[in-house]
Formats: structure tokens, sequence, C-alpha cells
């Protein structure tokens, strides 16, 4: 097995592949350790750090031992971008955290709260002035995990309604968990990917 990675094809071709291969994993880490960070999850952000940096460590270690083949520096910059998309691929199908979403109604709003609230969300509704006259304003703090159930019912029921989706970091009502346990943080990964 060793006399593979001493072939002249495998230093050529086996060593980018690889390096390319760390890059991603390495940069998919490092991109949802800084999205935990800023969404507060303290505890996965260091123990995602180290397997990025051991990953990291391993990655570079190849390159600087096979500097005179440029498809490596190419393999570590492919490997970086790719590492980005599939990172933010990840935490998009993780859908962690919460939401507010805001819906400016210029029509009447009740069909659309009313829906809302059957749903289990809770809402609250201000009376508001806009340019064109009164407007119904909508806030409702959901998991970001629904935001594909809110999106189309207010395209149904208002399709003229301007709404904008925040994050969250913190919600002091009890009604809203912002804390996922980890169990539940798994069966959400688990469902994601499964879609």
């Amino acid at each position: 097995m060793s006399e593979i990675f001493h072939q002249e094809w495998f230093a050529l071709y086996g060593i980018p592949v690889l390096i390319a291969l760390a890059r991603i994993c390495d940069v998919s880490i490092g991109t949802l350790r800084i999205i935990f960070v800023s969404k507060g999850l303290r505890l996965w952000a260091p123990i995602l750090g180290f397997f990025e940096v051991t990953i990291w460590l391993l990655a570079i270690s190849k390159v600087m031992e096979n500097l005179t083949n440029p498809i490596n520096y190419i393999a570590y910059a492919l490997g970086f971008s790719l590492g980005n998309y599939i990172g933010m691929f990840i935490e998009n199908r993780l859908a962690l955290g919460m939401v507010v979403v805001r819906i400016i109604t210029k029509r009447d709003s009740h069909a659309l709260v009313t829906i809302l609230r059957d749903l289990g969300y809770s809402v609250t509704v201000v009376d508001a002035e806009g340019n064109m006259g009164a407007v119904n304003i909508i806030f409702t703090l959901i998991k970001r995990s629904s935001i594909k159930v809110i999106t189309p019912l207010i395209l149904h029921y208002n399709p003229q309604a301007v709404y904008s989706i925040e994050d969250v970091r913190h919600a002091s009502d009890p009604n809203f968990p912002t804390v996922l346990t980890r169990r539940s943080r798994f069966s959400q990964f688990m469902r994601s990917m499964r879609k």
C-alpha cells in the first residue's frame, strides 16, 4: 500500500485530489464554525475548530512537501472555494435558529393572521401608515426551518405583501425555544439531508 504513495502518478494527481478534499472538509467545517459562533452555539465552535485546524495542517503539509507541482496550488484553491459553498449548503439545510418575519400588507391581513395563528405561530399585528395609506405590519417569530411553510402562505393570502426575514440570536419568550437539544439538532440535520 505504501508503494502507491511513492508512485509518480500519485504525486501528480493523487495528492492534489487529497489536498482538494482536505480543503473542502476543513473550509466547510470552518464555515459552519463561524455560523455557529454567530448563532451563539458556543459549545460547537471549539470542537469544530479543532477538526478544522487538524485537517488544514494535513493539507498544507502536503502542499509544502510537493511545491514543484502547480496542480497542488490549484487543488488547494479549488478545495477552498468548494468548501465555502458546501459549508453554506450544509448550514442552509440545517436551518438552525430563529427568525423574525415582518410582513407589510396593503389590504386586509385577517385571513393570513388567522391561518398563521391556526398553525400555532404567535403573531403580532400593528396598524401603520405607508406611502399609499393604511397598512398592517405582521410580526412572527419562527424557527428558521419554518420559512418554507410561511412564505407560500404569505404569497397565497397577500400576494402584494412585502416581507423581510431577519435572524434572531436569542428570544426571551419561553414559547419560542431558541436552544435545541443535541438530539433534536441531530434529528433535524438528518431530516434535512433526506429532502
